[in-house]
């Protein structure tokens, strides 16, 4: 049986920790200056995939 690829786009996205899958945080890229400094903290916090998404993460990224 042939290995299991890793998804390319996946693995740019995604850092596995000891217990949780970190992501980005999104609407964080462009258009600041609307967006009120609590409001930007916020997203500044570290984000974690979704419980009911780990499953199918992980099987993009072949653990």
């Amino acid at each position: 049986m042939p290995k299991m690829k890793t998804v390319r786009g996946a693995a740019k996205r995604f850092k596995v920790g000891k217990n949780k899958i970190k992501r980005g945080s999104a609407f964080r890229s462009h258009i600041l200056t609307k967006k009120s400094r609590n409001r930007k903290r916020d997203l500044r916090s570290p984000q974690y995939v979704d419980s009911t998404n780990v499953a199918s993460v992980k099987a993009m990224l072949g653990i």
